[in-house]
């Protein structure tokens, strides 16, 4: 892997709680999030993998890893971008998701892109 800066690719996040999907009697709390990622780089670039490291309040980890995203290794020229839907259960309201993304250029070469620390709480949760 090599170092690319983290301004060629671009991540966004935006959360959602999904109490119609969630049962907090059950601890049980669904949460959505669209992630948009945008190219600014000066080379083409594919998304291979995916890593997700996600903490729940009791400071609980899961690790997520697969190739893709929503089924998809999409293929990103300069300029373009990608957006998708997915969501995370919890067992707890109040959690975080971060981890990255890897990527190989049309040359072949392998680089990762950073995907912040986001939040996901129920909306009337402090923490």
């Amino acid at each position: 892997m090599t170092d690319k800066t983290p301004t060629d690719i671009q991540i966004s996040v935006e959360t959602r709680y999904l109490p119609e999907q969630s049962s907090p009697e059950q601890a049980h709390y669904a949460f959505a999030y669209q992630i948009t990622i945008e190219n600014h780089g000066p080379e083409t670039a594919q998304l291979l993998n995916r890593h997700w490291i996600i903490t729940d309040a009791e400071g609980r980890v899961q690790e997520v890893q697969g190739p893709g995203v929503v089924g998809e290794q999409p293929v990103l020229q300069p300029g373009q971008r990608f957006r998708y839907s997915s969501g995370s259960v919890l067992p707890t309201p109040v959690g975080s998701m971060h981890g990255s993304y890897e990527w190989v250029t049309a040359d072949g070469e392998n680089f990762e892109s950073p995907i912040p620390a986001f939040r996901l709480a129920v909306a009337t949760v402090f923490h």
